[in-house]
């Protein structure tokens, strides 16, 4: 009886030791250090790829964000502020979702099929929206210049590119509202366009956040 007793004792005091000794360790230990590699090397990511604009942090340029006017009185939704270059639709689950303004706290896509009808008519407004928008001062969009990046959200919802094409496609209307020619906004793109991955991943894209920061630079020269 005694030697049993003695030995779940031990067993008991085995553990806890084990407990405390695994808590500090893999607790404490490691992810200090894990952190402190992290902010050592690669402080920028690690502390979520901030983006600062005359000294102070205007966003993430992991997350996309919407550039739209103040919202009136009453009103339901926000009208995009056309003076900035636009992101992809953030309606990523619905026109009901949580998610219609690049909000964290839910992400993902519609899961709707193509023949949905919601989605048609998301899409269908969304387009005619950019040929109206953009199709300034003799420029005119064509609908098969509308790529497929300017109506329809991105699979996480949160999506902060585009693609140069549907930055190409807002230059004529954002040079008209800042009052700068087509070739300085054009320009401007080119300057914010990230090319593939090592030269061969993915697609080129443009950060809307960066892009729209450069502008705002060039309209205070």
């Amino acid at each position: 009886m005694n030697n049993s007793v003695g030995n779940t004792a031990r067993l008991i005091g085995a553990g806890l030791r084990a407990l405390l000794v695994l808590t500090i360790v893999c607790g404490v230990i490691y992810p200090l250090a894990v952190t402190g590699v992290a902010q050592a090397l690669f402080s920028h990511k690690a502390n979520g790829s901030e983006v600062k604009s005359g000294g102070s942090v205007v966003g993430s340029a992991l997350i996309g964000q919407r550039y739209d006017l103040p919202l009136k009185k009453g009103g339901e939704t926000a009208a995009p502020d056309l003076k900035w270059f636009q992101p992809r639709p953030s309606n990523g689950l619905g026109s009901n979702s949580v998610n219609t303004q690049y909000k964290l706290i839910l992400s993902g896509a519609t899961n709707r099929s193509g023949d949905n009808a919601d989605l048609i008519k998301w899409v269908t407004d969304a387009k005619a929206a950019v040929i109206k928008d953009n199709s300034v001062n003799g420029y005119k969009v064509k609908p098969s210049d509308v790529p497929a990046d300017a109506v329809t959200s991105s699979g996480s919802g949160l999506d902060p590119d585009i693609s140069p094409e549907h930055a190409k496609i807002q230059v004529h209307r954002v040079a008209e509202k800042n009052n700068l020619s087509v070739a300085e906004v054009d320009k401007l793109v080119d300057e914010n366009t990230d090319g593939r991955i090592l030269g061969f991943m993915g697609e080129p894209t443009v950060n809307v956040l960066k892009l729209n920061i450069a502008l705002k630079a060039l309209t205070e020269k």
